[in-house]
């Protein structure tokens, strides 16, 4: 079954202490149960309706991780039930979801995304907006979520010098972060996903997103 090798090839590749997040957007929900059934219980999606859809089908233990990018006016559909927010790009979203979060008493986990990579359609903060960020009123106002680290997209490029360039500078950001704000749930950096996931881990990436390489090409 190659799904099957796919997923044995790529956890062999990846540490014990590395998260991987099945990208499954576009995939059948019975791939998503194939890889549940091997083992997987961290699954990303992109739509929110999407997300909502499968997370009422599928299994209740599976842990949905939102990885699109964030419509302000879909939070309240995703936020019972995700698991992890990726690719928070801007205040007005952290502040939304902060808002949606306190409707329901719900503390949510969320990663801050950074601009690292040349492309300017990738989004998210500058590395000097992080302050603003993580300033002590910012952190005061938002209690109904936790940062738990930082992501980020490298250049899509061959240069693989390149992305190890832009890996590393998110490392480095992400250590003095951690050292500053001194939270011990700070702990995850999201960098990685199929074509250069193996750069992203010896940068010291601690979670993976990676859908082809598991999935193939298959689409719905």
């Amino acid at each position: 079954m190659e799904l099957e090798g796919n997923f044995k090839t790529i956890l062999d590749e990846i540490s014990p202490y590395v998260t991987l997040v099945a990208v499954s957007k576009t995939k059948p929900d019975s791939l998503i149960l194939d890889a549940y059934n091997l083992g997987q219980k961290d699954f990303g999606e992109n739509r929110v309706q999407d997300m909502k859809g499968k997370a009422q089908r599928l299994p209740k233990d599976i842990r949905w991780h939102m990885i699109g990018r964030i419509q302000t006016n879909k939070i309240k559909d995703f936020i019972s039930y995700v698991h992890l927010v990726h690719g928070v790009d801007r205040l007005k979203v952290l502040s939304s979801i902060n808002n949606e979060a306190k409707k329901i008493n719900r503390v949510i986990d969320v990663l801050i995304q950074v601009h690292i990579a040349k492309e300017e359609t990738k989004t998210g903060f500058s590395f000097h907006e992080l302050e603003e960020v993580f300033s002590n009123e910012n952190q005061n106002k938002f209690k109904n979520i936790r940062i738990r680290g930082l992501m980020g997209m490298a250049t899509f490029t061959e240069n693989q010098n390149e992305i190890r360039k832009e890996f590393s500078m998110l490392k480095k950001t992400f250590e003095n972060i951690k050292k500053a704000i001194n939270e011990p749930h700070f702990d995850i950096l999201s960098m990685g996903m199929s074509g250069d996931f193996q750069i992203a881990i010896r940068e010291g990436s601690t979670m993976v997103r990676i859908g082809t390489l598991l999935f193939g090409k298959r689409n719905i």
